[in-house]
């Protein structure tokens, strides 16, 4: 495979003669007949538990599977596309980008073109190990994505999807000031999501999708940033903004944020409307300091925006239930707490914030006046036997303690 020329490691000599031989041994073990995507999904259960134990480091390469598949639900790909990535990492958004085209509509190794930058050589090599196991093949560019664009970026993607590092300081603004990458402007501020931001929404034509991970501050950042986001919004093209919990990614505890950006858009009747998803408290513990999406949310979330845009839902992943109690009517409605609609003048009004607790607001749960008395009676009861238990506990403590004593 050419695309592996100089990625395979050739140092092997480094291992133990045993630690080799296991190696092979596990690997005869795996039957010769293996149908689909097995090595594939094999080469992407190792690299999310190597991202695991990493930790920081690991999320620079790795991004979890259930946000990247959320991501593609959104933009749904279709054969015959470019699809960009311009801070690939291991190549998760494509690889999750054929798979879905190749569950609509048959094989994707012919049917999508992937383009690729990343800054880190490993990373690189990571990346076109993950597309060559799942029988795909890209342009993978090792570059700096700021100052660099070896795919002539400008307009020319059907759908872009990142999961780009948050907050870079430091970036040299001299080089990209006369950057046609960069529409809106420079940010005054020393921070790179703005820059990140302008950089997916120039790449796309004029029927392009994006999808891509943000941190939360940049929802409601001020001074030349907001200016920024205010010619975003009035483009018409941010389609879709969700908040994430904590505890979804290996890079950061904190929340974030999953940008949509649609160019249809302002050709339909959703045109003046933005679409806030609060998915803050939709999640299934992992382990203490880790959560995910189950294959159920993922539809569920999706279906949100399926239904908001007028297209059918899905339900093979088991999110009837989810659907049939948020919209009993099968059409989309606003959900305190869950999801809202919101105008364009709306946001102006509320300073171009995009941060969707802002717009979604929270559920007002009805209280049955009966059954609180109820369960008041029950806890004061259990109250009271408590308080008594413990004086017979102190009375006999006190009574061992004055025999010792004696």
């Amino acid at each position: 495979n050419p695309d592996l020329d100089g990625v395979l490691p050739k140092d092997y000599q480094r291992f133990e003669n045993k630690t080799l031989f296991e190696l092979l041994r596990a690997f005869d073990g795996i039957p010769s007949d293996l149908s689909g995507d097995a090595f594939g999904k094999i080469y992407e259960y190792f690299l999310g538990k190597f991202a695991m134990s990493e930790g920081q480091r690991g999320g620079e390469f790795f991004t979890p599977t259930p946000i990247v598949e959320l991501i593609v639900r959104m933009i749904e790909p279709v054969g015959g596309k470019k699809i960009l990535d311009p801070a690939c990492g291991s190549g998760g958004m494509f690889v999750q980008s054929a798979r879905f085209v190749e569950e609509q509509r048959g094989a994707a190794a012919d049917r999508i073109s992937i383009y690729g930058q990343e800054r880190v050589t490993e990373t690189v090599k990571l990346a076109k190990m993950n597309l060559a196991v799942h029988g795909l093949a890209g342009d993978i560019r090792e570059s700096n994505t700021y100052y660099e664009d070896p795919h002539d970026c400008v307009g020319q993607f059907d759908y872009v999807m990142a999961n780009p590092p948050f907050n870079v300081d430091k970036v040299v603004k001299a080089e990209v000031e006369d950057d046609p990458r960069y529409p809106f402007g420079i940010p005054t501020r020393d921070n790179a999501n703005y820059l990140w931001i302008q950089l997916f929404y120039s790449a796309l034509n004029k029927t392009g999708r994006a999808g891509f991970v943000m941190a939360n501050s940049a929802s409601d950042a001020r001074g030349s940033e907001l200016e920024i986001r205010k010619q975003l919004v009035q483009t018409g093209s941010v389609d879709c903004i969700v908040a994430v919990g904590t505890n979804m990614f290996f890079t950061v505890t904190l929340p974030v944020t999953l940008w949509f950006l649609d160019n249809n858009k302002p050709g339909t009747d959703r045109a003046d409307q933005t679409l806030f998803v609060d998915a803050r408290d939709i999640y299934e513990q992992v382990d203490r300091s880790h959560r995910t999406w189950t294959p159920t949310q993922v539809e569920f979330l999706s279906n949100i925006v399926r239904l908001w845009r007028g297209d059918p839902v899905t339900g093979d992943n088991g999110s009837g239930e989810l659907m049939d109690e948020h919209f009993p009517d099968g059409i989309y409605t606003d959900v305190a707490g869950l999801c809202a609609a919101v105008s364009t003048d709306e946001i102006e009004k509320q300073g171009w914030s995009l941060n969707p607790g802002l717009y979604v607001g929270v559920v007002t749960e009805t209280v049955d006046e009966s059954l609180f008395q109820e369960r008041i009676t029950e806890l004061t009861t259990e109250f009271n036997e408590l308080s008594n238990q413990a004086a017979e506990l102190t009375v006999t403590i006190q009574n061992v303690l004055g025999e010792i004593s004696g």
